[in-house]
């Protein structure tokens, strides 16, 4: 073999190699930011759900509402305090939902006395207020947003639905009610 047919394999191989490699890159890269949310919906168990830290009741650290999102389910995140009157009442009935629906729902508390920066950004006004994500990770468009006591808060510029909140204390009837009409499955 000569030369020529040496160079000419090594750049065949080569050109080959290369975007092969590029591919494995890329796929490595996606694996890496999303390999958490594999499997999740699908194949979210209560088991599974209760070793996952997307799913424990109170949030200490950081709200990522994105990642929660990403398991297509529908969320209530309840923002109040610890030492609030209405929100010492609903705290049972958060619990209860959390431990009930783990891996049906995402039911989370915020402490806004505790952890007021998880709460910016967010249309807080009282405590307890509740924040509501239907499972297409959208604010939750309830059929009638007066009968259930729902606030709706649109952009001021786009006129697109950002929020959907509750102020006040809610029953588990209540939760889920809302919950079901987010697409809650049973």
């Amino acid at each position: 073999m000569d030369n020529n047919t040496k160079k000419t394999r090594s750049a065949t191989a080569l050109k080959i190699l290369i975007p092969i490699l590029v591919v494995v890159a890329i796929g490595a890269v996606w694996f890496a930011k999303n390999g958490a949310n594999i499997g999740n919906a699908d194949s979210m168990t209560p088991e599974n759900a209760d070793a996952n830290p997307d799913f424990v009741l109170e949030v200490t650290e950081e709200l990522d509402i994105e990642s929660l999102k990403a398991y297509g389910l529908p969320i209530i995140i309840d923002f109040g305090a610890d030492s609030c009157i209405p929100c010492k009442e609903m705290a049972p009935v958060l619990k209860e939902l959390n431990e009930e629906l783990r891996g049906k729902a995402i039911v989370k508390f915020v402490d806004v006395w505790k952890y007021p920066q998880l709460a910016d950004g967010y249309p807080i006004q009282v405590i307890p207020t509740q924040v509501f994500f239907d499972t297409e990770g959208n604010p939750f468009a309830p059929s009638d947003p007066e009968a259930s006591q729902m606030i709706m808060y649109s952009h001021r510029e786009t006129n697109e639905h950002v929020f959907t909140t509750h102020q006040g204390g809610m029953t588990k009837d209540m939760l889920l009610a809302a919950l079901t009409e987010m697409g809650l499955e049973e």
